[in-house]
């Protein structure tokens, strides 16, 4: 599952880095290459809206290989884009069927692993996560760099294709939500019953202003950092290798101090620090590439830090049976967070003829206030679980 969600992240992240290559060959501006960069999320977002009517329906096995198998055809379709707009075509594809995939992983480990070590466990899963930057960014990076754009995506698709098999072979089948099903109107009403449980929205908020916070200073970084900071664009794929080697200690580390200590608990912590290293990197001068290095791991330690618990505390929002239905919400929140902060970013900033972002800044401060938001929704969402636990 983790080297599925390697596949998948990957496929999402690299796309950012490469703006500093794409803006300048297809004459794109900051708000069109944030737009191609959001296709991928809003249509996500549209999938993963679907799919909270009929989730619950199938074995999650079986609806995760479907959708994967849709994901790597979009992927291997990127590589066929020759402007703007088709990339846009082809990211959109492929977020139809990857927006399916994030609430079936996340509702397979729901079921199958007690809470007591959920955290532990969205640890080894964020280890997809870190591995995609440790290993996948970089070396898409130095593909792009060496050979052409496109290379990435076809390793993506390559890779996951491999994988497939091995998915097939050693995933359990999910089926304990199938031995009394709920007929499409109980889906609905189950739907329209989450909004008025304050859990279950609490939990919601919490996911769309948790991603959106993180993603608001991503998509423009790369340029930012080569048209603004001066960092060489043959030294991009160290920045993104030293944080995803940081990030990958840091998500097994955190996964196992949630379980112990409290997921609330390392949540506020880790949430506390990232915001330090937001704001430096945000407002970051000409500077060399030691201390971008050190600033960006960091950073990425920090934002895997809030992650992991995070996401762990979305999962006690909701009863098993629904569970599919819920993280199916909870995947098209993400994804909805994610595409508008693809969009902000675009709408806050400009790029000049020269390519460099201005009012990169704003991003930064926005990201921070969405941060001290989550830390008051954490709070309150763990105490509503105490609350209803206590019932």
């Amino acid at each position: 599952m983790a080297l599925l969600n390697f596949t998948h992240i990957l496929d999402f992240m690299i796309l950012m880095p490469l703006g500093n290559i794409l803006m300048p060959k297809w004459h794109l501006n900051s708000s069109q290459f944030s737009i191609i960069v959001s296709s991928y999320s809003l249509a996500a977002f549209i999938s993963s809206f679907a799919a909270i009517f009929f989730a619950d329906k199938f074995d999650r096995k079986k609806l995760l290989l479907v959708a994967y198998f849709g994901f790597l055809a979009g992927t291997f379709g990127c590589v066929f884009a020759t402007d703007g707009s088709s990339m846009i075509i082809a990211r959109a594809v492929t977020g139809i069927f990857g927006g399916l995939i994030s609430a079936q992983i996340m509702s397979i480990i729901a079921d199958i692993i007690p809470y007591e070590r959920r955290g532990q466990a969205m640890g080894l899963l964020m280890g997809g996560f870190a591995l995609a930057s440790v290993i996948g960014v970089p070396f898409g990076l130095y593909l792009a760099n060496k050979l052409n754009w496109y290379f990435p995506f076809l390793v993506v698709a390559g890779v996951g294709t491999l994988l497939f098999p091995f998915l097939i072979r050693y995933v359990p089948s999910v089926r304990g939500h199938l031995a009394n099903p709920i007929p499409l109107k109980g889906r609905i009403e189950n739907f329209v019953l989450i909004f008025s449980d304050k859990t279950q929205v609490t939990a919601l908020a919490f996911s769309f202003i948790l991603i959106m916070g993180h993603f608001l200073i991503i998509p423009l970084f790369n340029p930012y950092l080569v048209y603004n900071v001066g960092v060489p664009q043959g030294d991009t794929p160290l920045v993104y290798l030293f944080g995803g080697i940081s990030s990958l200690i840091t998500a097994q580390l955190v996964g196992k101090f949630a379980d112990k200590y409290g997921k609330r608990q390392v949540f506020v912590v880790a949430a506390i620090i990232s915001v330090v290293f937001i704001l430096m990197l945000t407002n970051m001068p000409n500077a060399p590439v030691y201390l971008v290095l050190i600033i960006f791991s960091l950073w990425f330690s920090a934002a895997t830090g809030r992650t992991v618990p995070g996401q762990a505390m979305t999962t006690q929002a909701v009863p098993a049976k629904t569970r599919g239905g819920f993280m199916s919400l909870n995947s098209c929140m993400q994804s909805l967070g994610t595409g508008f902060a693809g969009l902000l970013s675009g709408w806050l900033t400009f790029s000049d003829a020269n390519f460099a972002i201005h009012h990169y800044n704003y991003l930064g401060y926005l990201s921070v206030v969405s941060i001290l938001i989550c830390i008051a929704l954490a709070i309150r969402l763990d105490r509503l679980f105490i609350l209803n636990t206590a019932k």
